[in-house]
């Protein structure tokens, strides 16, 4: 019996050593951050194993610390330098990092420490409506306004350019003549939650 319990313990270990883990990065209310977490609590090799945020009220703290995933927030003067972060992504043994309406430029030390293996959602269909500034609503009203036929979500890596790293995958939603902002914001959101996950799990099967 006692050899039988130090091999189911020597298997669980091996199994969260084998494991790749991601963190996420996310500012806001971490729907998405949420989504992501639950795909991964079903999954035998990957889980998410870290959120990081800029803004200690996010909602998104709260949501992972529900899901049972540790959280740490960091001050602006951190995300300029990138040294701390990167040492709390390497004690974790990070493999990947998301970024999940994360809106502030990551550094460059973490660029150059994960090549190709950091990406971002955006909520449209890149290059058009991208770049500084351009995030949640503000892109969704400049679609209406401009009176587009479709939108989408545009998954892609990350350079030291807003929406500039190569696109991953993109997927197609219709606009239509009546539909407000709010309605597209909910098209949009039905897209990540239903692609972001299975992206993410591609990428890392592949690596």
């Amino acid at each position: 019996m006692q050899c039988f319990a130090h091999f189911s313990l020597f298997c669980a270990l091996k199994s969260r050593v084998m494991k790749k883990n991601i963190a996420i990065f996310a500012s806001g209310s971490g729907s998405n951050a949420e989504n992501i977490i639950r795909y991964f609590q079903k999954s035998g090799s990957v889980q998410v194993s870290l959120v990081l945020s800029n803004k200690s009220d996010a909602y998104v703290l709260e949501r992972a610390h529900r899901l049972g995933v540790p959280c740490n927030v960091f001050p602006k003067e951190d995300w300029i330098a990138g040294d701390e972060i990167l040492a709390v992504l390497q004690e974790a043994r990070i493999d990947f990092i998301v970024l999940a309406g994360f809106l502030i430029r990551v550094p460059d030390l973490l660029l150059y420490a994960y090549p190709d293996k950091i990406i971002n959602i955006h909520p449209a269909l890149l290059p058009k409506y991208g770049g500084k500034g351009m995030y949640g609503d503000r892109v969704h009203q400049a679609v209406v306004a401009a009176g587009e036929k479709e939108s989408g979500i545009t998954i892609h890596y990350i350079n030291e350019h807003y929406d500039k790293g190569d696109t991953i995958f993109q997927a197609v939603c219709p606009i239509f003549p009546t539909d407000s902002p709010d309605d597209v914001a909910k098209k949009i959101h039905a897209l990540e939650y239903e692609h972001f996950p299975l992206v993410i799990e591609k990428l890392l099967n592949e690596k």
